[in-house]
């Protein structure tokens, strides 16, 4: 798909798997596990992190894994520019021995890297044929435009 054309209504099951893996693996990194007694959560970016050089390198990967994901919903470079930089910022810092497991158990790359994917499909805008051969542009808003009555 060149950067003209826009989704047609047989892209939107795989575009809808994609953003659900894309979640999953974000929840898996960042957010799998509660701890005990307290509303604070972490994931396997933080488990895997405490293993020196190895498990901060791991994470990345998977980290960027999704970044590529992301690519294919054609966002724009500066959204996949700030998800690499917030991967670098959580692999870079992240990899400080004790200080930096408590960097990576608090700033939860992915989910921040999920919420910039989110804004960002919510401002793009998508084609829709109507039964007539119609198309229109659709853009979803990301805020609720009040009622008028």
């Amino acid at each position: 798909m060149n950067k003209t054309e826009r989704l047609s209504v047989n892209d939107i099951p795989e575009e809808i798997a994609r953003l659900e893996r894309i979640e999953q693996l974000s929840k898996w990194l960042d957010d799998a596990y509660r701890i005990p007694g307290t509303n604070f959560r972490i994931g396997w970016d933080t488990i895997i992190g405490l293993f020196p050089g190895v498990g901060d390198a791991i994470t990345a990967l998977m980290s960027l894994w999704l970044i590529n994901e992301a690519r294919h919903f054609q966002v724009s470079r500066w959204t996949l520019l700030r998800m690499i930089g917030n991967v670098g910022i959580d692999s870079l810092l992240g990899s400080i021995p004790i200080v930096g497991d408590l960097f990576d158990a608090t700033f939860k790359s992915n989910k921040k890297n999920l919420k910039l994917l989110r804004t960002a499909l919510a401002k793009r805008p998508s084609r829709r044929v109507q039964p007539n051969g119609v198309e229109m542009e659709i853009l979803h808003s990301t805020a609720r435009q009040p009622a008028h009555f």
